[in-house]
């Protein structure tokens, strides 16, 4: 009988030890955000608004006025275990809000997936759910499906004659209304996949987005063309979708 209690106690005592070890020697770490702005490698802030100081791949000198988006289903993978930072994140560059996420949950040291979805997904891009963005007038008016924006970009450019003309890039599922009764859609929403990253330590990973892609690949955007009423085009909607999945890139990741 004091055999079998001795033993019993070398098991819980062993299988104690090895928790703890795996406890100290792989503590779970904290992860965070940061998405930063640029134009072709020139950081981009709220101060840098309304000033002409940007000049597209087609030639035209920009200046910005707005610019937020949204980005959806944030989230680390390793294999089969989904870490989520956020349901949807509003980042406004004028407010500068939304820079910022951190990993509710801690995760434990390896390899993991960033990725993301720029807008909603069809399933996600339900109608008035979002009250935050409700308040922040992101909505897509009814006539055109309803829904959420993807992206709010506005400001003016220097026309053929120099002028100051607008522009309004406002990115939202692509709806062809040939038929208003009978509106057809399609997803323009597009994953962005950053990789595999190693965590060993408590992590800040920076996010690029470089603003000029938007206007130039794979599309050489003609803002004398296309720049205002660019919700109800179809073709333009498509054309932008395209060019967004050069946007994004992985900047530092600190550790």
């Amino acid at each position: 009988m004091k055999k079998i209690i001795m033993l019993l106690f070398v098991i819980i005592a062993f299988s104690s030890c090895k928790d703890e070890k795996d406890c100290c020697v792989n503590p779970s770490k904290n992860v965070s955000l940061k998405f930063t702005h640029n134009w072709d490698g020139s950081n981009i802030s709220s101060s840098d608004f309304n000033n002409f100081k940007f000049t597209t791949k087609n030639g035209e000198s920009v200046s910005v006025s707005r610019l937020r988006y949204v980005i959806s289903n944030i989230r680390l993978i390793n294999g089969n275990e989904i870490f989520t930072f956020s349901n949807y994140n509003l980042i406004d560059i004028e407010e500068e809000k939304g820079f910022n996420l951190t990993l509710p949950e801690k995760i434990f040291p390896g390899s993991y997936q960033l990725k993301f979805t720029f807008g909603f997904t069809d399933e996600d891009n339900k109608d008035g759910v979002y009250q935050d963005l409700n308040s922040a007038s992101f909505n897509v008016p009814g006539m055109l499906g309803g829904g959420y924006h993807y992206m709010q970009f506005d400001g003016k450019y220097k026309d053929t004659n120099n002028a100051d003309a607008n522009f309004n890039y406002h990115v939202i599922r692509a709806v062809n209304r040939s038929d208003p009764n009978n509106l057809i859609f399609e997803d323009t929403s597009f994953e962005v996949d950053l990789g595999t990253l190693s965590f060993i330590n408590d992590s800040e990973i920076t996010i690029k987005a470089n603003i000029a892609e938007w206007f130039k690949n794979p599309n050489t955007w003609n803002l004398n063309e296309l720049n205002t009423v660019l919700m109800p085009n179809f073709d333009a909607q498509i054309l932008m979708s395209a060019n967004g999945k050069s946007v994004f890139s992985l900047g530092e990741v600190t550790q």
